[in-house]
Parts: structure tokens; sequence; C-alpha cells
């Protein structure tokens, strides 16, 4: 059989030298391609950031869209305004307002996901070579936008108390002196993806203050924000600043993922974009799943729902907490999160987690490895874990696992000095840039 070759390198892909520049960035994430391994059962996954839809009351919500259909499915199943709902817009202004942000249903664009909320505003503000700033680490699936509209990215650093607003300014002052320009600064303050930090209030305000003086846009990404696990929900960065900051939120994680229901709250002008690019890219987005949503706020107590969410996922960060207190080895440090899903670990001195992870899915547990959430390769001595998903018993022996394989590690290292020993492959497809995909594990 004659196989195609349409560019040196390239065997397979008979179009590869037709695509356009911007798709050389688009590569598939670590974390996708841990899925095919990480979804066998006898494998305990501390992966993937899916929320457990286990505690949701499915018999209220069957009777919910039963209604909804029966009653308006007419307008359910139809087409709906590029902007979203006008009702379910307003419902958000009243979500928001637990955070402090007072907004109008205008103010507001209704996106497929929040995923989608970010890929709009960075198609309407970056061109390719344009800066944007982002923590570091930072959640991978705005690296991977990021990546797609070739934007360079610009890490700053973190701690305990989020984004290091020396760092910040350091960095404004580097970038702009070598002639480069700065379209935004993103951040995920609340629970942070993937260390699992949250912003200190005085942080908070000083990163305004800097960013106001800069004259720099605010991304505020903050799916997390209302999970928790003690005392009320921070105040939101938008709430301070209605002008100098976009705020993106999700009903991923305080209700379900597959309605993929998120929205953006931007200034009059930006607002517009958002609505011209999304109705660009989806026409509008679901209307079955906005009015879902909507009649779930109306009808169901939600606020009730939260809580139970958040009591579920703080059991399981303290399994996972405790598990880690116990099981690893000494060298090993980790962060202690006040909310969210995720556990950031940094592993003892001269190990390397994306070089270890054969041999954790040998040992039957998966994580991923740090590297995932730099744009510049750094990470590799540090790993995501996620407790949001698996029962506190999974999690314990998922940790236990993980930590006889960095004990192992640090042994073999011992032995034969410095670098990882060589690992088997990851069982699997042989490409993870082709295999179905899967889930939302961001």
């Amino acid at each position: 059989m004659n196989v195609p070759q349409s560019s040196p390198g390239s065997r397979l892909d008979n179009y590869v030298d037709r695509y356009a520049a911007r798709t050389a960035g688009m590569t598939a994430s670590e974390v996708r391609a841990l899925f095919a391994v990480a979804s066998r059962p006898e494998v305990v996954s501390l992966a993937g950031g899916m929320p457990n839809i286990d505690a949701l009351p499915l018999d209220a919500v069957a009777d919910t869209v039963a209604r909804l259909v029966a009653e308006r499915g007419t307008v359910a199943l139809q087409y709906g305004s590029g902007q979203g709902d006008e009702t379910l817009r307003g419902q958000i202004c009243d979500v928001m307002r637990l955070e402090g942000i007072e907004a109008h249903p205008d103010d507001i664009t209704v996106t497929v996901g929040s995923q989608q909320a970010l890929d709009l505003v960075t198609r309407v503000f970056i061109d390719p070579g344009d800066v944007i700033l982002a923590e570091a680490p930072s959640y991978v699936g705005a690296l991977s936008t990021f990546a797609s509209y070739q934007a360079d990215v610009v890490h700053v650093a973190m701690d305990e108390d989020g984004l290091i607003p020396e760092h910040l300014e350091n960095a404004i002052t580097a970038v702009r002196a070598a002639g480069k320009r700065i379209k935004f600064l993103y951040t995920i303050p609340n629970f942070h993806n993937p260390m699992g930090v949250c912003m200190s209030a005085e942080r908070r305000a000083r990163v305004l203050e800097i960013c106001r003086r800069a004259d720099l846009l605010i991304i505020e990404d903050n799916p997390y924000g209302l999970l928790g696990f003690d005392g009320e929900p921070m105040r939101a960065l938008r709430a301070d600043d209605a002008d100098g900051v976009v705020y993106l939120g999700s009903f991923s994680k305080t209700f379900a993922p597959g309605l993929r229901v998120g929205w953006a709250v931007a200034p009059h002008a930006v607002r517009e974009k958002l609505v011209l690019a999304a109705e660009a890219s989806v026409l509008s987005p679901p209307v079955f799943s906005q009015m879902t949503v909507s009649a779930y706020l109306e009808t169901q107590p939600w606020r009730s729902q939260i809580k139970t969410y958040r009591e579920m996922y703080r059991e399981r960060r303290d399994a996972m907490l405790d598990a880690l207190r116990t099981c690893m080895p000494p060298g090993t440090s980790w962060t202690n999160p006040a909310g969210g899903f995720f556990v950031w670990v940094t592993l003892p001195e001269g190990l390397d987690a994306k070089a270890m992870l054969p041999r954790a899915v040998t040992a039957r547990v998966a994580y991923v490895p740090g590297t995932a959430f730099y744009a510049d390769g750094f990470g590799a001595s540090s790993m995501r874990l996620s407790f949001c998903y698996p029962t506190p018993e999974r999690i314990r022996e998922g940790v236990r696992r993980l930590a006889t394989v960095i004990s192992e590690e640090l042994e073999l290292r011992a032995m034969f000095g410095s670098g990882s020993t060589p690992g088997r492959a990851l069982p699997g497809p042989a490409s993870p840039t082709t295999q179905a995909p899967g889930p939302d594990l961001a």
C-alpha cells in the first residue's frame, strides 16, 4: 500500500502542510493522555478533576427536567440568544452576589462552560506574540488555550498565599522593558488549580492596585469559589474593580459538568465583543442546558446542595492529607487546601514526577506531573493530586501506593545515582494524541 507523504516527518497526515500556523500550539495535555490508563478500575486515579455528582439528588433533577420539557419544551429545544437566557443571567447575578459581585444581567455572557469563556476572551484580546501573565503553575486548560492563539505565557511565582505581588510587578516591568505587549493577567484566586491555595485578602488588594497602575486587565477564573471548607466565600476581585476585571464562572463544580454552562462578566465594550465571538463560534449556547440550570436554581435548594458538596469534598481532602502525613517519605511536601479539588505535592530533591509516572501506573496509581501546568517546562519536581472524585478509602489506598513508588525511586536513586531509572511505557494507546477524548479531567 502506498502511504501518502505530504512533508518530511509526517507519513500519515496528508494535510500537515495546509494547517494554520496556530495549530502548532495544539497538543494533547498530559491530563488527557492519562485518561485511558486512569479510567481503568484497578488504577486509583488521583489525576482528574472530575466533580463527584453522586451527591446530586438525581430524582429531583429528573423531575425538574421532565417539567421543563413538558411545560416549556418548545422554547428549551429551540435556538436562543447569543448572549444567553435572560432569566439565567439574572440568577447568575444572585449566585455571584455571594462573593460580593454586584452585576446586571446585561453584563453577562453565557458560554459553553467557563472554558469557552476563556477561549472567547483570549480570541478577543490576543494577537500572536502577545504576552499573558499567568501564575506558576497554572491551569492546564488555560495554557492550552493560550498556546492555540500563539500567546507567550510569562509565569509569575506563587506561594501558600497565592500570587506574589512583588513578582507580578517585576514581571510587568521586565516584559515591557523587552518591548512586548501584555494583554492580561490570568489568575485563579480561589482554591487554585493545581496548587489548591487561596489568594489572601491583603494580596487581592495589592494585585488589584498593581494592575490598575499598570493599566492591566485581570481575567479572574473562579470555578471553585463557593467550595471553601471553612467560613464564607472570599470576596471576588471583580467585586472591587468592575472595570478592570473579567470574571469567569461555571456551574460545572456546583451543579453538574455535563450541562456545560458557564459565563463571563465583563465591562460593556468587552461584553459586546464576547457576544459577537460567541455567536461566530456556536451561534447560541445550548438553550436546554441553560433552562435546566435555571429551573434547578429556581426550584431546588441549590445553596444546601453546595453545602453538601463542600462537606463531601472536605472529607476527601482530610483523607488525602491524613494519608500524605502517614505515608509519604521525608523530603516530600504538599499544600493544605481550604477548598476546591487539589493538593500540590513536591517530591524529595532529585526526583522527577514525569519520569516516575510509568512506575506509578504499574503500581496502579495515577497523578498529573507538574510539568503539565507550566508553559516553560518547569514543574518536574511536583505533581497534582485530586481528591474530588475517589472515595476516602480509595484516596488512602492511592496515596499509599504512590508513597511506595516514591520510596522505591529514592532507593533506586541512592543505588544508581542521579536521574530517575528507566520506567515502563504507559499502557494504552500508542499515541495519546489520537485516542478518543474523555471527560473534562482538567
